[in-house]
Order: structure tokens, then C-alpha cells, then sequence
């Protein structure tokens, strides 16, 4: 994959990316139900202005391949995995057990199709990741993932499947360590609760923290074990600006690279930290939120960007648009072209919006000393923390038929994905030609492996159930292979 792809040069590195992006033109069609927030239909806007904004030319485009069960089940429990393969609207009334004790109803509702949008948001992912782990890009996206909310056994926060979760998983086949930094207005807790216990991945969450939801990532909270300082939680008030933003996003970020030197990043680019979401209380404009993009990439690791919250449609999809710009260093005019969606985005039709002039809670002081604690946490990291060597885990075999790579040159299709099939159509498996590149090690089958355990067993709570009776033991994952097709 040595042709297309290529992004232009940007920014003081001015270094040409390789950029791949996920998306399935189905995605749009789900629908969580009347009324509430999390609409997948944003995806679908997203792409339309990639599409008419010409970003598409510079990266290649690929469809996902559907996560399969046990793909799922290398982080989630069997058992859950199987109520979401068959529940349905039609039958959810005859599970009200297992309705409560997966945490599905509300927030969480059963919807025609569920299981295949949980297939198809996580296959981005995984995919994403086997593609960086292959070389066959720098920079991968997948807007359709980033749910950070869903734990191993229950869902959570409009979450389902932890994508980013079984994103990580597949990256530390490759890299020793891996940095996950959530810029959602919600605490990343359920891929922190992850890799709690583990060295192997720092999480990093910048978010609204007190009386809001999920209510963890508590500045305290820094990981347990061998993952302790490796959980760096940024809690913030109502309406911070790009200012304070960056005050704190830069600095810290720049220590983190320092001190735990990644192999990879994942980025989740929620949106609901922007300015006037429907269900957020920050003050981001889209060029300050893209500005966390720009900085992570210019550290030329290999990259991930997600998706993730993001509740004003209109404005998620405007986000999502400038940053892949960004990512791909081309620069994306403010007037918008004329496009299927063009209605949403009036009276303006501009690409930005301006931030309000909501009050802004987080006092310069305040400010001031999160950043001095976090900075002061860094500090007691080892730099690159050693990881010992194990049994090496087989690398992911990338599946056999891709249309994308029987000829690189070839690009979207931009008209392509606007029609609404009512069939949905068989995915095709990709072929792409395996390159894996073994660690210089003494021992050819010997690599690093993961032990992931859970946050309670910190908090205080039973190690065997919480409080709805699911469990909740502390469970090694030991990164078995995944094989997408």
C-alpha cells in the first residue's frame, strides 16, 4: 500500500502521513429511538462533507469488516456478548433479567440492528489498529467508534462494545506501550477501568467532573498496582475555553510523551466538549478541540482517532470534518459547499461556530494546580517503564480480499455512499498483503502480555459481584489473537 493516502505537509513537522479512514455507508441508518440523543445519522453527515470538501482524495477509504463474536469477547464476557447477538425489540420483553443485569433499557435501549452497529463501530476500530500494527498507515480513523463508556460485562453511557478497549488490545501485539487520550466531556471510564492495573497503557481523560454523569475521574484516581500514575485523570468545570483547554492539554500531553514514549495513540475526539452540545457544559470552539489533534500528531506516532460523544449533530459533524482535515494537513474552507445536508447547518452554512459567552468556572489558580499535581504524578514515572518479555501472542492476519488493494489508486466513490440501500449488502473480506515485522528478541516467539484488571477491587467493592450482581473479578486478558475477516 505504498500508493494514495499520502497527506500534504502541515505544520512545523511537515511530514506526509499516510492516512486511512473507516466507514460503513449503512451506519446512518440505525437508530437509537424517538427522542433520544445519540443519533448515528451524524456519521453519515460527517462523511457527506468529507466527501464534498474533497478530503477523501487524500486518504484511502475502506469499509469495515464486522467484529466478530469472539473478537468481542477477548475484552467482554461471553455471556453479554451473546444477550446483545440475540436480543432484540421484538423479544427484549421476555429478558427484563437480563435487561437489568447488562444495564440495557434506558440509555442503553434495543434497537433494530444493535448487534450489527456494535460489528460495525468496533470492526473500525480493530481494524484501524491492525492496520497501523501492519504499516499500512500512519494515521487511522474511524468516527463511527469511541464509545468509552461500556464495561466488561454491561453497557453504559449510549455504549455497548468498547471499541477502544479491543483497539488497544490488538495495538499491544505490536507496541510495547500504548497512550489513550479522551477529550470527550465524559470521563473515559470504561477504558480506564480496563487497564487499571497495567503499565502497558496510560490513560489520559480531560472531562466535566462533579455532579455529572458517570460521576468517576476523580484526580485521585491514578491506577492501582503496577498501573499506579498510569491513570491521569483532568477534571474540569463548566465552561473552559481553548484557552484553559490547551493550558493544561499541551503541557501534560508533552510530559506524557516524554516520559512513557508510545508506541501509538489513541485519540477519542469526542464532541460534546464543543460549544452549544445538547448535552454538554464546555466552551470549545472546533478549531481549539481540533488543536488536540493537531498537537497529537505531531509527534509522528501512530495514531488512531475515534469518534464519540457528541449530542448537536450538525456541530459534531463540522468537528469531525476540520479534524480530519487537520489530520491530513489540508486546510478546509469556512463556507460550506452545497450537499445533501446543507439545511442543517443554517442560517450560516460555515464550517466553524463560536464559542458562547458562558460563564467559565475554572479559575486561572485552579487550573494551575491540576496541571502542577498531574505534571508532579508524571514525575514519579520511571521514564519507558521496562516491560517483561512472554509468550508472544500471533500477530492479527489481515483477511484476503480488498477491493482497496487490488488497486491503491483507486479512491471513493463520493456519491457512492448517499443512497440508502434497504438491503443491506455483504461485506467483501479485504485482501492486503501481510507484512509483519518480528521484535529482534533472542527468542522468536516471545512478546509481552497484558494483564488487565478492574477498578474495584481499588474502590473498596466486592471483588466478585457489584451492586447489580455482575461479575466483576479482576480478569487477566492475555491478548489472544483476533482475526478479522
Amino acid at each position: 500500500m505504498e500508493t494514495g493516502g499520502n497527506s500534504l505537509p502541515s505544520g512545523p513537522d511537515g511530514v506526509k502521513r499516510k492516512v486511512l479512514y473507516f466507514y460503513d455507508p449503512e451506519v446512518g441508518n440505525y437508530y437509537y429511538g424517538q427522542g433520544h440523543p445519540m443519533k448515528p445519522h451524524r456519521i453519515r453527515m460527517t462523511h457527506a462533507l468529507l466527501a464534498h470538501y474533497g478530503l477523501l482524495q487524500h486518504m484511502q477509504v475502506h469499509k469495515p469488516v464486522p467484529a466478530r463474536d469472539r473478537d468481542l469477547c477477548r475484552f467482554h464476557a461471553d455471556d453479554y456478548v451473546n444477550f446483545l447477538h440475540n436480543v432484540t425489540p421484538e423479544t427484549q420483553q421476555d429478558q427484563l433479567r437480563q435487561l437489568k443485569r447488562f444495564n440495557v433499557g434506558e440509555d442503553c435501549p434495543v434497537f433494530d440492528g444493535l448487534f450489527s452497529f456494535c460489528q460495525t463501530y468496533a470492526g473500525g476500530s480493530i481494524g484501524g489498529a491492525v492496520k497501523l500494527n501492519h504499516g499500512f498507515c500512519d494515521i487511522a480513523f474511524n468516527w463511527a467508534g469511541g464509545l468509552h463508556h461500556a464495561k466488561k460485562c454491561e453497557a453504559s453511557g449510549f455504549c455497548y462494545v468498547n471499541d477502544i478497549v479491543l483497539a488497544i488490545l490488538e495495538l499491544l501485539k505490536q507496541h510495547q506501550r500504548v497512550l489513550y487520550v479522551d477529550i470527550d466531556i465524559h470521563h473515559g471510564d470504561g477504558v480506564e477501568e480496563a487497564f487499571y492495573t497495567t503499565d502497558r497503557v496510560m490513560t489520559v481523560s480531560f472531562h466535566k467532573f462533579g455532579d455529572y454523569f458517570p460521576g468517576t475521574g476523580d484526580i485521585r484516581d491514578i491506577g492501582y498496582s503496577k498501573g499506579k500514575y498510569y491513570s491521569l485523570n483532568v477534571p474540569l468545570d463548566d465552561g473552559i475555553d481553548d484557552e484553559g483547554y490547551q493550558y493544561l492539554f499541551k503541557p501534560i500531553i508533552s510530559k506524557v510523551m516524554e516520559v512513557f514514549r508510545p508506541g501509538a495513540v489513541v485519540l477519542q475526539c469526542g464532541a460534546d466538549s464543543l460549544s452549544g452540545d445538547r448535552l454538554g457544559c464546555f466552551n470549545l470552539s472546533i478549531k481549539g478541540h481540533a488543536e488536540c489533534v493537531k498537537f497529537m500528531r505531531s509527534f509522528n506516532v501512530p495514531l488512531l482517532l475515534l469518534g464519540g460523544g457528541g449530542y448537536t449533530i450538525r456541530n459534531v459533524a463540522r468537528c469531525w470534518c476540520y479534524e480530519t482535515g487537520v489530520a491530513l494537513g489540508v486546510e478546509v474552507d469556512d463556507k460550506m459547499p452545497q450537499h445533501e445536508y446543507y439545511e442543517y447547518f443554517g442560517p450560516d452554512y460555515t464550517l466553524h461556530v463560536s464559542p458562547s459567552n458562558m460563564e467559565n468556572k475554572n479559575s486561572r489558580q485552579l487550573l494551575l494546580e491540576i496541571r502542577n499535581k498531574l505534571l508532579d504524578n508524571l514525575s514519579k514515572l520511571e521514564h519507558a517503564p521496562s516491560v517483561q518479555f512472554q509468550e508472544r501472542q500471533p500477530d492479527t492476519e489481515l483477511t484476503e480480499a480488498d477491493e482497496d488493494q487490488d488497486d491503491g489508486d483507486e479512491r471513493w466513490n463520493s456519491d457512492s455512499d448517499m443512497d440508502i440501500d434497504e438491503d443491506r449488502k455483504l461485506i467483501i473480506p479485504s485482501r492486503v498483503k501481510r507484512e509483519v515485522i518480528e521484535p529482534e528478541t533472542k527468542d522468536p516467539v516471545c512478546s509481552m502480555e497484558v494483564q488487565i484488571g478492574t477498578i474495584e477491587q481499588t474502590r473498596g467493592f466486592d471483588t466478585a459481584t457489584n451492586e447489580t450482581g455482575v461479575d466483576v473479578s479482576p480478569m487477566p486478558i492475555d491478548v489472544p489473537t483476533v482475526k478479522v475477516e
